[in-house]
């Protein structure tokens, strides 16, 4: 959700009890304006909050100009300190990966892992338990990526492509319709497409390359990990992931009001597929 607006955003998103005491509110008010200015972003985005056993990671996001290039992380545990995060990296998510449980809420908490590796002496091969260190930082790192790249979406229109390749925020955006608002066909992940350069040209044709560059929801699999349901009278869309429970989208129709929130323990749901 975009730091300018947090305090309408946070209204628009507490229908699914993600909200924000008074003191955090006016702290993120405050400090996100700061680090716009102290980073040079273009825009801030309130990502959303990781809840940990000893304290809470509250997560934010500065984006440049061309929206879609590499985003950078912050994280503070007081609302009011920010910390950069390195970017993520395929190492960092193979490491992670064998992580599992809730955060504990400090950065340099350290994980042991237990591996098995192969030694060879001579002829001989041998099997050695290695203990590897793994940092909740960069656990932190690899599961904001993640979520980032199966759960972050922007409703149809609002970016555009720009005939040079760069892609920007779209000023004249007033909004889905509400017969728009209620298909999973008008919102798009929020990251460089996948699937959409496997489409033939036939399926391509009715697209318009200026507004139809991100991969689309519907195609998501598993299939039915969305949930996407209207509140206040069907002035609200409210979209929810089942595949990251805590992850809340949510636009008014007709309006240019939409954004996303995380508030989770940061696991993800890996049963989806026998539940559905």
């Amino acid at each position: 959700m975009d730091a300018e607006s947090l305090l309408l955003s946070l209204e628009l998103a507490s229908g699914s009890g993600q909200g924000l005491s008074p003191d955090r509110r006016a702290s993120l008010l405050t400090s996100l304006t700061l680090v716009k200015r102290d980073y040079r972003f273009d825009r801030v985005l309130f990502w959303g909050r990781i809840l940990g056993l000893v304290a809470d990671y509250y997560i934010a996001q500065g984006l440049s100009e061309d929206q879609l290039a590499p985003r950078k992380t912050l994280y503070s545990l007081n609302c009011m300190e920010w910390s950069l995060l390195p970017p993520a990296t395929e190492e960092m998510a193979t490491q992670t990966s064998v992580v599992k449980g809730r955060f504990m809420g400090d950065p340099s908490h350290e994980y042991e892992h237990t591996e098995v590796q192969k030694v060879n002496e001579g002829e001989k091969v041998f099997e050695e338990e290695v203990v590897v260190q793994i940092k909740e930082e960069t656990r932190l790192v690899s599961v904001i990526d993640q979520i980032d790249k199966a759960v972050a979406i922007v409703p149809r229109g609002a970016l555009f492509k720009t005939p040079f390749g760069s892609i920007n925020v779209n000023r004249t955006f007033e909004g889905l319709s509400l017969s728009e608002a209620k298909k999973l066909s008008s919102y798009f992940h929020f990251k460089e497409p996948v699937e959409l350069k496997n489409k033939t040209l036939l399926e391509k044709a009715d697209m318009d390359p200026s507004l139809d560059f991100m991969d689309s929801l519907e195609h998501d699999i598993p299939k039915g990990s969305w949930s996407i349901q209207m509140e206040r009278g069907n002035a609200l869309v409210v979209l929810r992931s089942l595949l990251w429970p805590g992850l809340t989208f949510y636009h008014a129709p007709r309006t240019k009001n939409y954004g996303y929130i995380y508030v989770g323990t940061g696991e993800k749901n890996t049963d989806l597929p026998f539940m559905l």
